[in-house]
């Protein structure tokens, strides 16, 4: 199993048991964060993207994991993610660079699986 499908089947789990807990505000704000990706006047891969910049600033690894995916599936370039990373690490400031060598090595992995 690589990173991507482990990934995918732990976040499965754990939103499972997530909702089994979680109030309406919790289910709410979920199902905000879904829709907030959805294509509008913005593409979805502009959202993934904007959203892992966002990620990568405020240096959440399973946010970071999530989007560099999604943003791939929603074809995104190796490019692409690069220049969306460089702009993170401008923002956020050389603290970001731990996140960004893991987020390079899952996007070698999705490179190498096309």
């Amino acid at each position: 199993m690589d990173k991507r499908e482990a990934f995918r089947a732990e976040r499965a789990r754990l939103n499972e048991t997530l909702l089994q807990h979680a109030n309406l505000t919790t289910k709410r704000c979920l199902a905000l964060d879904g829709d907030a990706y959805q294509d509008g006047a913005l593409p979805r891969k502009a959202k993934e993207l904007l959203g892992l910049v966002a990620s990568l600033v405020l240096r959440c690894e399973d946010c970071i994991t999530y989007h560099v995916v999604q943003a791939w599936e929603a074809g995104a370039t190796g490019e692409e993610l690069m220049e969306a990373m460089t702009i993170a690490l401008v923002v956020g400031g050389s603290i970001v660079i731990p996140h960004l060598r893991r987020a390079a090595g899952l996007l070698d992995e999705l490179e190498e699986g096309t």
